[in-house]
């Protein structure tokens, strides 16, 4: 799952390849990054005992998972595994996209609904921060749906898929039933 993806450069598979799974990988990573940051903002805002407060964290602890799950469902994991991750990754941009935009449209209403005990002024500066971040994970899913799409696609072009829908990081199948 890291970078560090032994390749051959002079095996058959194409170098624009290799260079979409690193991309891919790369954006799964910051992906990881602003979402646990997000976790962390929001937990300075002090909205444990809020119940939008914990649906809001729980949003990114989804984000996550799919993130991490996302690293291997492209190239090793089977269709259904693969379909389910397109799936949540697809949801989870949706409720990115809608918080961040009741963030930037409705900061004081949304920062009283979620019952933090932190100064008003303070609070606004927080949640624009997460309203960024959020910003950021919305386009960067976006990015992986596109990334995941062409290297499913391109395994399965080239003949790449096993019987389960699984390869290894040559492009060989996995299972061969």
């Amino acid at each position: 799952m890291g970078l560090s993806i032994n390749m051959n450069p002079s095996s058959p598979e194409p170098q624009s390849l290799y260079l979409t799974h690193k991309i891919f990988l790369l954006c799964n990573y910051i992906l990881l990054g602003a979402s646990s940051s997000c976790i962390f903002l929001t937990l300075s805002l002090r909205l444990v005992p809020s119940v939008c407060g914990f649906f809001f964290i729980l949003l990114h602890i989804i984000t996550i998972s799919v993130a991490i799950c996302g690293c291997t469902a492209a190239t090793y994991g089977s269709n259904k595994w693969y379909a389910a991750n397109m799936v949540t990754t697809v949801l989870t941009a949706i409720f990115q996209g809608s918080v961040s935009a009741m963030i930037f449209m409705e900061t004081s209403n949304f920062l009283g609904f979620l019952k933090s005990y932190v100064r008003e002024e303070d609070g606004r500066v927080i949640l624009r921060l997460v309203g960024g971040l959020c910003v950021l994970i919305f386009c960067l899913e976006c990015v992986v749906l596109t990334l995941s799409f062409v290297l499913r696609y391109h395994a399965f072009v080239e003949g790449n898929l096993g019987s389960k829908g699984s390869m290894d990081v040559r492009g060989r199948p996995l299972f061969n039933v």
